[in-house]
């Protein structure tokens, strides 16, 4: 029998239900963090075993608990709009919430409109009552099978039971008031005479997961309450007003008009200064205050480290005072147009009229009034307290007792690893013992500067490759000759000489967003995020990497424009556009070489034969090569593509403006000469890439056609194409000679037969037989992240996790992915990772994938296509409202502090609406010796 705290079966069994994922998943919210879960359920039961210490228990808390939490919330807002449909049906008026979003106050349309709302939000929670229904069933069934046979009839009943679940949820939501003693039990299951102990079970665990939301989302409650609070006060004013327009005297009226405006204005005003105090209180400033910042840079070749620090902690303290007197101030100010409106309206209120006038009874106008103007006053305060929302615990103590605990913690850490440095060292008391021999602690910091000395005598350039990122050594007048090649060869880059021109791209800029913002092209807001702050830029600079894969080893030019003058504006715009060129060309490009193999599987099923060719094709040089005005119109062919009128507030010709702004003013420096690109987008800058890849697209419509129209396959990543097709080479050969004269701006090169390598994918044709593996370039070396490096654990578990997948992904046959997976292997263990912790996360990895058998030639290939298939876990925008990233420098004493700061967090936010922001950590590593060796600008850096 299953007790009613707990199952005492706590196995391992394979029969354990699998919680599929719920589809209700938006933006995760803290206390739906397994851990915050786990670690409230624990503590909810210390006296007896936590009722989810079981396994299966465990899965259906955390399959479920995003869908009870939905369910709170949608029933919530039922009951709110069932609130607004009522006021409006029965008392003949309707909510300003309702108004603002239909601009009406039609009967029939505002009805409509609610309806819709409320049609929706029963389906809603029809459908997560059907999936908590579901999980039930599945762990009913797992302790069913884990106990005994006897609940089958109890499964039965819950699938009839499901089958009535979308015919009762109306009646179930409607009949519910905004409170938390009604469960989700009663609602989401009906009363049942028979209750067996692993129904009891279950019902408890529900019970208590509804306690935990129920206690996580009283704000959200407290938001509704107000919101129904305001409709009725919003009602209750309008009634008044009507009953005082029907007994006012004509100066009465009059008077009322004229101070109308002035509450209006005294509304915007009170919400202004209420909203301040509490800002000020809590010491939360707003974006326009908390944006100033006084900071300059200080040369610490020149000025000692210890001195530039105390300079810089002068720096934001002066930031820090001025940003107080100036809230203060601000403050002031509100409190003061706050002061005078409410006097003028009382000295208004004070002389209103009370003497008859005109054969008109003023007394009844000035009681009505009076009682008009204090439900008027009723309503702006609750207005006030849900202006305030954002405010809803005040983090000034927890925040200051919080940041003095984590300083504590931080020390602590910190002295830990002092402490574990001089344990070794004998003390003068301990002479009698023999002396502990203590290596001598290298000065890496002398090595790396002596490093750097030889390599500036002998005139030679240290970098990383390109594509294998392998250290390669080059001699200074190799990379002028190279690049000053390359510019002859693109005449994509005009020499300014020594003139920097800086200070005028700075200028030009800023003048070019005040005009737009002038000439209201812009709004505010979007030139306050894209104007420049003169503390915060500096000009691009123009580095190579080497191509060691390719013969002569050419460079790629990369032009490094982080704070460069117009990166703000290009981010901007390529943040707009690049999603609408991956929705357009969908259909034609990959990003990886994964996705390469479905589609090529896909197509080689009927269509790849004997003589079937491959054929991979270069563009040169595509980033210089695309004109800038072409480039510019390509982007506006998109939007005119696409049928848009305008896109993220701004309209098509501001956008084309501000692309031609960008692509027009890239500058950089290069061998301590100036230079201005003519030619081309910037390889660095944001747009660059998305214009380019316009100008492809366009430019390989009618060979996508030819191609398709044959039977083939066409697919482009950047600037490098794939072809699958039945044609003679020949043939092949002469049409790719008929694209080259399409545009005399993009020039192909080809490789063409039955084998082709296309990114990390190397393909043949086996006799009509499609085989794929791993390609490797011949620069190629087998370097990861090596084990014995200052990285967090789960970095290198990643690099197993995320390069055997991708052997199984590629490798088409079994001897394929047994040859890669010990090229793996070897190649993990020349980076010194133990062949025991490679063989575990091997297994792991399997375990991940869900394959619980080893596999065999005759297993393979099915589980191969079930991962090929299985559906790829798409990347969730940010949310920077809710989503708070705190990076530390890793080092070995900081391994537990994560566990440590999250810890800390739930012990002063745990309880607050504050907690609803997750904050994620993240690693900052020590200098490597890339950062140190490496420096790509032509003026020398002292480390």
């Amino acid at each position: 029998n299953v007790s009613n705290d707990d199952n005492n079966n706590n196995n391992d069994n394979d029969d354990e239900p699998i919680m599929t994922k719920a589809k209700y998943k938006k933006n995760t919210r803290c206390y739906l963090l397994p851990d915050q879960m786990l670690k409230w359920f624990d503590s909810f039961s210390r006296t007896t075993k936590p009722i989810v210490s079981q396994r299966a228990n465990q899965a259906y808390l955390l399959a479920t608990a995003s869908i009870y939490d939905a369910w709170v919330r949608d029933n919530y807002e039922l009951q709110l709009w069932q609130a607004y449909l009522k006021m409006g049906t029965e008392k003949k008026h309707w909510a300003k919430e309702v108004v603002r979003r239909t601009k009406q106050r039609d009967d029939i349309t505002n009805t409509r409109f609610i309806q819709k709302k409320i049609n929706r939000l029963i389906a809603n929670i029809a459908k997560a009552n059907a999936t908590i229904i579901d999980f039930q069933l599945q762990l009913i069934d797992y302790w069913s099978h884990a106990n005994s046979d006897a609940f089958a009839q109890r499964i039965a009943a819950l699938i009839a039971e499901k089958e009535k679940t979308n015919q009762s949820t109306a009646q179930i939501a409607s009949s519910a008031p905004i409170t938390t003693t009604t469960t989700a039990a009663n609602a989401t299951t009906t009363a049942n005479t028979y209750k067996d102990p692993v129904r009891e079970t279950v019902d408890r665990i529900e019970s208590q997961i509804l306690d935990y939301i129920y206690k996580n989302t009283s704000h959200v409650k407290k938001m509704f309450l107000g919101r129904i609070q305001l409709a009725k006060a919003e009602m209750e004013e309008f009634k008044a007003l009507e009953d005082f327009e029907q007994v006012a005297t004509p100066s009465q009226w009059n008077i009322h008009l004229m101070l109308k405006s002035k509450v209006k204005l005294y509304s915007t005003k009170n919400k202004n200064y209420g909203v301040a105090t509490k800002r000020l209180e809590y010491d939360i400033l707003p974006k326009f205050i908390d944006k100033i910042d006084f900071s300059f840079k200080i040369d610490e070749s020149v000025v000692g480290k210890d001195e530039a620090q105390a300079m810089y902690d002068q720096m934001r303290k002066t930031t820090k005072d001025f940003r107080t007197q100036a809230m203060t101030l601000y403050v002031q100010s509100l409190a003061r147009e706050h002061e005078l409106l409410s006097n003028e309206i009382k000295r208004t209120i004070e002389n209103f009229p009370k003497d008859n006038d005109e054969g008109f009874d003023a007394e009844a106008g000035y009681a009505s009034f009076k009682h008009y103007h204090e439900l008027r006053r009723k309503r702006l305060n609750l207005e006030l307290e849900q202006s305030l929302h954002f405010l809803e615990v005040s983090p000034g103590r927890p925040v200051e007792q919080f940041i003095t605990e984590l300083d504590v913690l931080l020390q602590n850490l910190h002295n830990i690893s002092t402490a574990k440095q001089h344990r070794n060292i004998p003390s003068s008391s301990q002479n009698e013992n023999p002396p502990i021999i203590i290596r001598k602690k290298k000065n890496y910091g002398r090595l790396v500067k002596r490093l750097r000395y030889k390599l500036k005598l002998a005139d030679t350039i240290l970098r990383k490759s390109d594509k294998s990122k392998v250290f390669h050594l080059g001699k200074s007048i190799d990379y002028r000759k190279k690049s000053d090649e390359y510019m002859e060869k693109t005449k994509a880059y005009q020499c300014l000489g020594v003139n920097d021109p800086l200070p005028d791209l700075i200028r030009r800029t800023n003048k070019y967003l005040l005009d737009l913002r002038l000439a209201k092209w812009i709004s505010q807001k979007q030139y306050e995020q894209l104007s420049i702050n003169l503390n915060d830029v500096e000009l691009a600079h123009l580095y190579y990497l080497p191509k060691t894969h390719k013969p002569g080893t050419p460079l790629r030019p990369i032009i490094s424009s982080l704070k460069h003058p117009t990166t703000k504006i290009s981010k901007f715009l390529d943040d707009l556009l690049r999603p609408l060129f991956d929705q357009m060309s969908s259909k034609t490009t990959i990003i990886s070489g994964f996705e390469l193999v479905k589609h090529l599987q896909k197509w080689s099923h009927n269509n790849l034969r004997q003589e079937t060719l491959f054929c991979t094709i270069d563009v040169a040089d595509l980033y210089t090569m695309v004109p800038q005005i072409e480039g510019v119109l390509s982007l506006k062919k998109m939007l005119d593509h696409l049928k848009l009128k305008q896109m993220g507030g701004l309209k098509i010709e501001t956008i084309i403006r501000l692309s031609r702004f960008v692509m027009k003013n890239n500058y950089f420096s290069y061998d301590d000469q100036f230079y201005h690109q003519i030619r081309g987008g910037a390889m660095g800058s944001p747009l660059t890439l998305t214009m380019a890849n316009c100008y492809m697209f366009f430019y390989e419509q009618q060979i996508i056609k030819q191609i398709q129209n044959s039977g083939g396959l066409y697919f482009r990543y950047i600037d490098d194409i794939f072809i699958a097709i039945n044609w003679p080479a020949r043939h092949l050969f002469k049409q790719i000679d008929r694209w080259n004269h399409f545009d005399e701006n993009i020039k192909l090169s080809e490789n063409i037969g039955s084998t082709a390598d296309f990114l990390d994918l190397h393909i043949e044709n086996q006799d009509g037989q499609l085989f794929t593996t791993i390609y490797q370039k011949p620069s190629y070396e087998p370097y990861y992240l090596p084990f014995n490096s200052i990285h967090p654990l789960h970095m290198k578990k990643n690099i197993i996790f995320t390069m055997l997948l991708r052997v199984i992904r590629y490798c088409s046959t079994f001897q394929a992915y047994l040859d890669e997976r010990e090229k793996l292997r070897m190649a993990l263990m020349v980076n010194k990772y133990p062949n025991k912790f490679i063989h575990e996360q091997f297994n792991l990895v399997l375990l991940k994938l869900k394959i619980d058998q080893p596999l065999t030639y005759i297993n393979y290939n099915n589980f191969r296509q079930r991962i090929i298939h299985s559906p790829v876990k798409e990347t969730v925008p940010v949310d920077y409202g809710k989503t708070m990233f705190i990076h530390f420098t890793y080092c070995s004493g900081m391994k537990t502090f994560p566990s440590k700061f999250h810890a800390i967090w739930n012990k002063y936010f745990g309880q607050s609406p504050i907690n609803e922001v997750v904050p994620v950590l993240g690693t900052r590593n020590v200098k490597n010796l890339q950062r140190r060796l490496m420096h790509t600008r032509s003026i020398n850096i002292d480390m």
